[in-house]
């Protein structure tokens, strides 16, 4: 069956949100607020990323850098399937609409954070909102252009990521240095109003609701089985393994639990299509890994840069907004070679340039400066562009369309995961690295103070235009714990380029 067909009346694909169901949709006008709506996270990724260490200079609490990320990416990854669902149930367009206010309403609260655990939770707010924004988003597109289409509309919706990665950095430097860091995160609102003006204006759907219930028993799983894992990784080393093993073994639990509950209940949050089909299994893995290696470079590039190189957010910005063309360029590529090369070998195209990007921050030092950082950005960002277009466009062409919410949402849950667990992972390497040497410090004992001090001469770097004095030796310590966080870049890089050559070649999309 054809989807031309199958969106005819009264077929099996024939849904509660169909947009070709109630008045003529100009796809044209649509596609455009979507991408709007797409840049609202692809923004506040990169704004965000690269005021974090002014953040973390005006509210301290260096400690919970990571968790500023991972906050957000854990309520994220837990709304993502949810809103997934309800939109396969109550439609795409008033999910959407509930969702994106609900990220502008936490993007306020962020700008009023007086303290790092105040941002922290506003975060976990916005992060409930964020999980609407690309799984609608990407969900509508698949419904709006037939299957020879989504690889070219797919391409234009990832360099959303690559044009507002270009202005987050400079923007968020730009605020930082020359306004307040509370405006990286009040710079939503206009945009996210101009997106649900549009969409309520040119997007039309049939109201009709599906019988079908959200499974919150399995959301309640999943927000537990990944923030215990979250913690595990950024807290066990400091609370001891005692505390570890309780957090490992929750995490596995809660985790089997949600899994095995997907097969045995009929309305699953993740379909089981995905888990089925072993080319849709790989493609979310390789999506997982392909998540944990872009918070790798989001999150430490602009530390690296400010604070280990010295130069200004707005130069820490550029660098990072080099994978941002890489990512545009790769998802262009991606999107017309993925029907006639097939998905396994534009994926294992991302792979080999995934991997070259890790081995270049794995040979990261102060002395190559912020152009080697950039190119290894850039190349970063093409395998990025290739992984995640290929991946979504596989998956959205393999299932049905009373499907495509959840497969889309699960897809894109991989990603956030895989930012999750990066985020995690890879802070708990560089809080245990940075403790590590400065207890090893002359003149720090082994007392909390002591090391709270060290930590705060550490923020010190991070500040704008700092010119106080800084022990030279703390430069050298922020660098090695950063390239303790780049060797694990680097291992994720050699999985993601395994995990692409073992897609299967034999498979087509048509």
């Amino acid at each position: 069956m054809t989807e031309a067909e199958a969106r005819a009346p009264g077929s099996r694909l024939e849904g509660p949100a169909a947009p070709e169901a109630g008045r003529r949709i100009d796809r044209r006008y649509v596609l455009a607020f979507l991408m709007i709506t797409a840049a609202l996270a692809a923004v506040e990724g990169t704004i965000v990323a690269t005021a974090m260490p002014s953040i973390v200079a005006s509210l301290g609490g260096f400690e919970y850098y990571s968790w500023v990320f991972a906050a957000y990416l854990l309520s994220q990854a837990v709304s993502t399937p949810i809103f997934g669902r309800l939109a396969d149930i109550h439609g795409r367009k008033p999910v959407l609409l509930i969702g994106i206010t609900a990220f502008l309403a936490a993007s306020v609260a962020c700008g009023f954070a007086t303290s790092m655990p105040m941002l922290v939770f506003f975060r976990l707010l916005q992060g409930l909102g964020a999980g609407s924004t690309m799984t609608i988003v990407s969900t509508l597109a698949g419904d709006l252009y037939e299957v020879h289409e989504r690889g070219r509309v797919q391409a234009y919706l990832s360099s959303v990521w690559g044009v507002s990665a270009v202005l987050g950095p400079l923007l968020g430097g730009a605020l930082v240095e020359h306004a307040n860091w509370s405006w990286i995160f009040w710079f939503n609102v206009p945009i996210g109003v101009i997106a649900i003006a549009g969409l309520r204006a040119f997007l039309h759907e049939e109201p009709v609701r599906r019988t079908a219930q959200l499974d919150l028993v399995s959301a309640g799983l999943l927000f537990v089985a990944i923030g215990a894992m979250m913690l595990l990784f950024t807290q066990g080393p400091v609370w001891g393994w005692p505390s570890s093993l309780a957090l490992a073994s929750l995490s596995a639990v809660a985790g089997w639990r949600f899994f095995t509950r997907q097969l045995r209940v009929s309305e699953p949050l993740i379909s089981s299509e995905t888990w089925n089909d072993r080319l849709l299994l790989l493609a979310n893995v390789v999506t997982l890994g392909a998540g944990m290696l872009m918070i790798g470079l989001v999150t430490y590039s602009p530390t690296y840069v400010q604070g280990v190189m010295g130069y200004s957010p707005t130069i820490a910005g550029l660098t990072l907004t080099a994978m941002s063309f890489g990512w545009t360029l790769a998802s262009a590529a991606a999107g017309r070679l993925v029907v006639p090369l097939g998905p396994a070998l534009t994926g294992r195209l991302g792979g080999v340039f995934a991997f070259v990007g890790g081995l270049m921050y794995l040979l990261l030092t102060p002395e190559r400066g912020p152009l080697w950082v950039a190119a290894s950005s850039a190349v970063v960002g093409l395998g990025l562009g290739f992984l995640m277009t290929t991946t979504v466009v596989t998956i959205q062409t393999l299932v049905s369309w009373q499907r495509r919410g959840t497969a889309t949402a699960t897809n894109l849950l991989m990603r956030i995961l895989g930012n999750s667990v990066g985020a995690a992972l890879l802070g708990g390497v560089l809080n245990v690295a940075l403790k590590r040497q400065v207890a090893s410090m002359p003149g720090v004992g082994d007392s909390a103070a002591e090391r709270a001090t060290a930590l705060a001469q550490i923020e010190r770097l991070l500040t704008p235009g700092y010119e106080g004095t800084v022990d030279p030796g703390l430069n050298a310590l922020l660098a090695s714990g950063l390239h303790v966080a780049y060797i694990g870049v680097f291992s994720i890089g050699v999985v993601v380029l395994v995990l692409s050559f073992m897609l299967p070649r034999s498979r087509r999309l048509v």
